[in-house]
């Protein structure tokens, strides 16, 4: 399988897609989303709720184990849960916000006492946005959420195969023979965690057309993130199939260092709205009938898209008023360095653009290669240009994540204590911390477009488009999981 690279193990630590892919395998969590969206008992047995909705007691269920042999128990939850907490911006800050105790009862059972009843919480503890809740080794755990975990022992249905490792070119997989899946069937990241391979490979090739060829020789058997310019090449070919997965498409968006000049000026962020020609962008890598434009903070397919506060939206972006909202920032030629992420197609060509387009209007603009390793660390850097910091860098998530206004940490607006870019509006905030308490679908959808309101008026992201792009695999590759964002290893089988 090529699936890019990745840098950080502790799926916890880092948001990547990648590393929560790689928590999926070799990790597990109490509940998981179904095809459905809607969140199911995974390690948790049995779970009930108190007469007034403020304690919720868990119970594991049989035959859970660590890959060292150990059996899984409750401190090991309650620990999983914690530290999750401190490093979870968004859905996980949010529990242990509300949480006046989360405590072992037995070996096996374990509860989450609540402040005030929070419908939400089983959503939130089941979430697919990265970083999940994945559960690990009580002793892994207490480590600070600040440090990453490295020793990729998990309960999963696969293990780590430590030997076979080659960072930065390939990681091995293997079928974890003493993991009981449940006994339903598998249902999006649901049901039961059947394993029918005996080793997964993940290969990072960098090149698409070394990858593609590699796809056709039957060297690999899955290309996560096929280059456009490959499908017809794919398509064309009677051994490959193209497979869209995640149906509702994923969001590209681009976040501001709002703590740093330019940007901590909200006319300056609020050019940026007007400057983007979102098809221009999205059309730098995947084509015409793939794309299309998003306005909505809460996506294009969630139940909260909707359309407040979007009169900033111009097919073909508004170059001339950007660049007098520059001018009413006070803009005085400071340096914009755009972080590139050369080793991803879409942000390697989009962020291009964007220097070019900043440029036109006066804006003084430089493109910052980075590889994946590297744009780790940058991104955690707070400070000026001088210091090592940035300003602008590019990302995407599902479009299912952008409905997710609890759990999704790229949803926050709590400055320095929020995701990155660190934007801060307290009305914003005020807004959101009534989504957990809401009760109906109704109010949460009111509650929506009143953030929406807020949000476009301080700017946290500036939304680049939207693109429902394939898998390529060859068809001797069947029983793929399709959810939003992450892609599972189990229930594939290969002819």
């Amino acid at each position: 399988m090529v699936m890019g690279n990745f840098t950080d193990f502790d799926p916890v630590f880092s948001a990547a897609y990648s590393s929560g892919n790689h928590g999926l395998a070799i990790y597990d969590t109490l509940f998981a989303l179904d095809s459905k969206l809607m969140p199911q008992p995974q390690m948790v047995g049995k779970w009930g709720v108190s007469d007034d909705k403020k304690t919720y007691t868990f119970e594991l269920r049989d035959g859970l184990g660590w890959h060292d042999g150990t059996p899984v128990t409750a401190a090991d939850c309650v620990a999983s849960i914690r530290r999750w907490g401190q490093a979870d911006t968004g859905g996980g800050r949010l529990i242990m916000e509300r949480a006046s105790d989360i405590s072992k009862i037995d070996d096996k059972t374990f509860a989450i006492a609540l402040k005030e009843p929070m419908g939400i919480l089983l959503d939130i503890l089941g979430k697919a946005s990265t970083p999940c809740l994945f559960m690990m080794r009580e002793k892994d755990a207490d480590r600070p959420a600040t440090e990453s975990v490295n020793s990729n022992i998990g309960s999963g249905p696969f293990k780590f195969n430590h030997a076979l490792a080659k960072p930065g070119a390939t990681f091995t997989y293997d079928r974890n023979e003493a993991y009981v899946p449940r006994l339903e069937p598998a249902d999006g990241f649901a049901g039961g965690k059947v394993v029918n391979v005996d080793r997964v490979v993940w290969d990072n090739i960098a090149d698409q057309q070394t990858a593609f060829a590699a796809l056709q020789a039957g060297e690999v058997d899955f290309l996560l993130e096929p280059s456009a310019d490959l499908y017809p090449a794919i398509e064309g070919d009677p051994n490959l199939d193209l497979e869209v997965l995640n149906k509702a498409g994923n969001v590209y968006f681009m976040r501001m260092n709002c703590l740093q000049k330019p940007f901590d000026n909200v006319k300056a962020r609020q050019a940026m709205l007007h400057l983007i020609d979102q098809e221009a962008f999205m059309r730098t890598t995947f084509p015409q009938e793939y794309i299309s434009t998003v306005t909505s903070v809460f996506g294009s397919h969630t139940p909260y898209s909707n359309d407040e506060n979007t009169g900033w939206y111009k097919k073909g972006g508004d170059p001339e008023k950007a660049k007098q909202l520059f001018k009413e920032a006070g803009y005085a030629g400071e340096k914009v360095v755009i972080i590139q992420a050369t080793d991803v197609p879409f942000t390697n060509n989009a962020t291009q653009l964007l220097a070019a387009t900043l440029r036109k209007i006066g804006v003084n603009a430089e493109l910052l290669p980075l590889d994946s390793a590297a744009r780790s660390a940058r991104y955690r850097n707070k400070g000026p240009i001088e210091s090592g910091g940035w300003s602008i860098f590019m990302t995407f998530e599902s479009d299912y994540e952008r409905g997710d206004a609890a759990g999704n940490p790229t949803l926050n607006a709590n400055g320095e204590e929020g995701w990155l870019g660190w934007p801060k509006s307290d009305e914003y905030e005020a807004l959101r911390a009534k989504w957990a308490v809401v009760k109906t679908l109704e109010e949460r959808k009111s509650l929506a477009r009143k953030m929406q309101q807020e949000y476009w008026n301080f700017v946290g992201t500036v939304l680049l488009g939207e693109v429902v792009s394939p898998i390529a695999r060859r068809k001797t590759l069947t029983g793929l999981i399709g959810m939003p964002g992450l892609t599972p290893m189990w229930n594939m089988q290969k002819a």
